[in-house]
């Protein structure tokens, strides 16, 4: 219970990666907030976690990362709400795959405003709550595509690239106050972020190929990754990335 009594915003909470790291955080008893855009599926997940047994109860709440100054006005209501939040997760995003004469500016746009620049405006919304509370701790979820290895992902890996560098200049600006920013960057994971690639079968059978780890990763391995980044154990680790991959990329 390393996390108790702790308030923790996850962004992107209804998917497969949020509702792991959900489900982790509240058994480590952590008061978790889980924002999404889709509220059919948010209400879904928070009422599933709830009903898995005690512990504080999780939250969800609708909204449109790709809406900046509605986002940064609800972080700021919502970190009211809960006396300030401890932790931020930012694991919001876009997936898109097709080639970069497809995407339109409006896409391109979109996907950075939803997978990095968010990230800004919900630090920026929540890191002086954590500074006049002696501090805090956020994990920014990246992702192995940034190893150079897909192609027709683009915009996404400039998105992940952008959050990567705002994740050191954020550690390095925010470390005086006790404030601490890493990164997770997971590898192949089963989530419905996998159907985009049009061959299920042979993509799975090319990612175990890749992996020195001849099996599939779980999204709560991501979880206790972000769990650990976000607890007390990792006091002395900012400014990092945590490769959670299998041993696809290592480095």
């Amino acid at each position: 219970m390393d996390m108790e009594g702790r308030a923790v915003l996850i962004t992107g909470g209804a998917g497969g990666l949020g509702s792991a790291m959900a489900r982790r955080l509240r058994a480590a008893g952590a008061r978790v907030v889980i924002h999404d855009v889709n509220a059919e599926r948010g209400r879904a997940v928070a009422g599933a976690l709830n009903a898995e047994g005690t512990g504080a109860p999780v939250h969800f709440v609708e909204g449109d990362l790709a809406d900046l100054a509605g986002a940064r006005g609800q972080a700021l209501a919502l970190d009211r709400e809960v006396n300030g939040f401890y932790g931020l997760v930012n694991n919001a995003a876009v997936v898109p795959l097709k080639p970069i004469a497809e995407y339109t500016l409006e896409e391109y746009e979109r996907i950075q405003r939803v997978n990095a620049h968010a990230a800004f405006a919900l630090v920026q919304a929540l890191a002086p709550s954590m500074r006049a509370r002696g501090g805090g701790a956020v994990v920014n979820v990246c992702s192995i595509t940034l190893g150079g290895e897909w192609a027709n992902f683009v915009p996404y890996v400039a998105s992940k690239g952008a959050l990567l560098g705002m994740t050191r200049a954020l550690a390095r600006e925010l470390g005086p106050d006790n404030i601490r920013v890493n990164a997770v960057s997971p590898g192949a994971i089963p989530t419905d972020a996998e159907k985009v690639h049009p061959d299920p079968e042979g993509y799975a059978r090319r990612v175990i190929e890749r992996q020195s780890l001849k099996f599939r990763g779980t999204p709560e391995d991501v979880a206790h990754a972000v769990h650990f980044l976000l607890s007390d154990r990792a006091r002395f680790i900012t400014g990092q990335s945590l490769d959670v991959n299998g041993g696809w990329l290592m480095g």
